[in-house]
């Protein structure tokens, strides 16, 4: 095994040295000279993994493909082909433990993201956002050497695209958002029309030069508000740095009859209390007294943090329309973020049902054993600020009742990680909130990294959170984040569970 991962390496180092400006056919019709006679795909239910383009140049595109199919009875690939980050794209994230395939060296100095496909041009006319192209792999299309391998074995293909950006992209400063101080960020406006233009380009693009199954669509990003307060598992609390006060933003609120004084004036009223309270200076009535106060005497608040929402909502209309509209049995489905698992605020602005209508299918995060770690860390935020008088473990078990979970207490939650239970009660309930309008995928965690904290995913926990998963009646998965950061071992415990499943 370990020659043949040096071979694998060579062959990627080679690759990289000479053929930069080149197609990387050579790679992919390498591939596809050794390949087997097909493999039948697993029926009935949907059984995806996410892999971005950077494991299949490491360890050849057949051997990967074997392992999905026979260690992972995997049917249907979800290859990351547009992302600035190393949540899907590229090796292990830097200063975790490699997984027991692929080089065993990181990619963090070499690593820039992108359009892993070859972008045409025609599709880009109407956004200011054309030079995408990742630059990690030279010339190679992800898409042009996968996609042959993967329909010879009757495998599905989707794109997968996150909303993940880096400052250096060209024309990304016309299109960032801008924050409460006039200042640009590394976010892109969700109501600029370059940014709609160009997610339309993309899946339009992706759809129309590819015999794709479909799109994934990820944009995990927070409101105002949210933001504001950090209540969320994956954030500092920069109160200062709320978002958007563009020139689209300031038509928006016009036309809403918002006065954008008022947002302004009540977003630096919030900035100041969570600046208060992160110093420990308790108002006269108590922290979650005060906040209240604000929103009461600041409804804008509100109304401007659903601003941000019908933007992103938007968003994932225009790109189901835009896959639609090449051809309608094309599928799409939307990446439902892990704070919408454990953040109750944050659930009451997303209801199932309405997402449902733009979508064939809902990816939920149910990542079971970061998840531990990430609930800790929301709790966490939200103590610093306006639940600031209740103890944490108190507040966890509060929230606990809120969210129906019946998991560890504060003190022992990250390492222990959530339980299968939980996973098997929040893919129930995504499945009872979309009432039969789309099908509900949940996202199985296989080595989503952790802090020294958190608890990584053992093959026993893979193995029960796939059958919770499935029991819960889920018309499918996605083994996640990405196949560069799973060990063998859990890839083939998920299989393991997978197949029991099916012979119950």
């Amino acid at each position: 095994m370990n020659n043949e991962l040096s071979e694998i390496e060579q062959t990627r180092r080679n690759f990289i040295k000479t053929t930069a400006a080149l197609t990387g056919a050579a790679v992919c019709s390498t591939d596809l000279l050794a390949a087997p006679e097909p493999k039948p795909a697993n029926s009935g239910k949907m059984i995806g993994m996410q892999v971005g383009a950077v494991s299949f140049v490491d360890e050849g595109v057949e051997q990967v493909l074997d392992i999905f199919q026979e260690k992972a009875a995997v049917n249907t690939i979800f290859l990351n082909t547009f992302s600035y980050g190393r949540g899907l794209a590229g090796r292990q994230v830097p200063g975790q433990p490699f997984p027991d395939h692929g080089p065993q060296e990181s990619d963090e100095k070499s690593f820039h993201g992108g359009n892993y496909a070859t972008p045409h041009a025609e599709y880009y006319k109407h956004t200011v956002l054309k030079d995408t192209r990742a630059s990690d792999l030279g010339n190679l299309d992800i898409l042009e050497c996968v996609l042959p391998a993967a329909k010879k074995r009757g495998m599905k293909v989707f794109c997968a695209c996150e909303d993940v950006f880096r400052s250096s992209v060209r024309g990304i400063d016309k299109v960032a958002e801008i924050d409460l101080q006039g200042r640009r960020t590394g976010t892109l406006c969700l109501l600029n029309p370059d940014v709609r233009n160009f997610w339309t380009a993309l899946v339009t693009d992706y759809c129309k030069s590819y015999d794709v199954d479909g799109v994934l669509f990820f944009n995990e990003r927070n409101g105002p508000l949210l933001n504001a307060l950090g209540a969320s598992h994956s954030q500092s609390i920069a109160s200062s740095r709320v978002t958007c006060f563009c020139e689209f933003h300031r038509r928006a609120a016009k036309e809403l009859g918002l006065s954008l004084d008022r947002v302004r004036e009540g977003y630096a009223k919030l900035d100041q209390f969570i600046r208060a309270a992160l110093a420990g200076q308790r108002p006269a009535d108590g922290y979650f007294v005060e906040f209240w106060r604000i929103l009461v005497d600041y409804p804008e608040l509100m109304a401007w943090d659903k601003v941000f929402d019908q933007a992103k909502h938007q968003i994932l209309a225009d790109v189901n329309a835009a896959v639609k509209k090449v051809r309608p049995s094309l599928q799409v489905g939307f990446h439902i973020e892990h704070v919408n698992s454990f953040n109750p605020i944050f659930r009451a602005t997303r209801s199932y049902e309405d997402l449902a209508t733009k979508a064939d299918f809902l990816k939920i995060v149910v990542y079971n054993n970061c998840g531990g770690e990430r609930y800790v860390h929301f709790i966490d935020n939200i103590a610093a600020t306006v639940f600031r008088d209740v103890p944490k473990e108190e507040l966890m078990k509060f929230n606990n009742h809120l969210l129906n979970y019946e998991e560890k207490p504060y003190g022992e939650l990250a390492a222990a990680g959530m339980s299968a239970d939980y996973v098997f009660r929040e893919t129930k309930r995504a499945i009872d909130g979309v009432k039969g309008k789309c099908k509900i995928l949940p996202g199985i965690d296989i080595g989503i990294p952790t802090g020294r904290s958190g608890r990584m995913a053992t093959p026993e926990d893979t193995y029960a959170a796939t059958q919770a998963g499935l029991k819960a009646g889920a018309d499918g998965l996605i083994f996640s984040r990405k196949y560069s950061e799973m060990r063998l071992a859990n890839v083939a415990a998920a299989g393991r569970a997978v197949r029991d499943f099916s012979k119950a």
